[in-house]
């Protein structure tokens, strides 16, 4: 799996007071190539009334999911007007969190609005499904832990009294 440069959540002014002013402006060129590479994506692959699932490939090995998710979330918050965009959607976007360059007017710039948003939204409900199918944890983990809370619970461990 590549590595992935993280989206930087703070702002120009934050950045420059903590010296990480890089970091701010790597992730400001990459939201950009983000934004870019979706709507090529898109309209590379939308074909006979159907989105291709190697649309969201291409553009999740580039930039992985967390900035192509923050790039998306982006759009739709900026075009909350737009019904477009599914409820279900435009609920996600909450769950998303906003860096500080994208709130206000300087968000526009960040907007995957070079193709219809109804395209946008396919491809933001494909991100979500493949996200969720390569974040699902195991059932087995989840067992392991489940066994592991319940015996904790039933078999509480008492403290010791210190020797004398």
């Amino acid at each position: 799996m590549k590595y992935h440069l993280p989206v930087y959540l703070h702002s120009a002014n934050y950045a420059k007071e903590f010296q990480e002013t890089i970091d701010y402006r790597a992730s400001f060129q990459l939201n950009l190539q983000c934004r870019d590479a979706i709507c090529e994506a898109i309209d590379a692959h939308y074909r006979n009334d159907r989105l291709d699932e190697a649309a969201v490939r291409e553009v999740v090995e580039q930039f992985g999911y967390e900035r192509t998710m923050v790039v998306l979330a982006n759009t739709v918050r900026m075009k909350d007007w737009d019904r477009r965009f599914s409820p279900d959607n435009r609920k996600w976007v909450d769950t998303i969190p906003c860096p500080c360059d994208m709130l206000g007017e300087r968000g526009r710039q960040f907007l995957a609005d070079k193709v219809h948003p109804g395209l946008v939204d396919l491809f933001i409900t494909q991100v979500r499904k493949d996200y969720k199918r390569e974040h699902k944890p195991s059932v087995k983990a989840a067992l392991k832990d489940n066994a592991a809370q319940t015996a904790a619970e039933q078999n509480p461990r008492k403290c010791k009294e210190p020797e004398r």
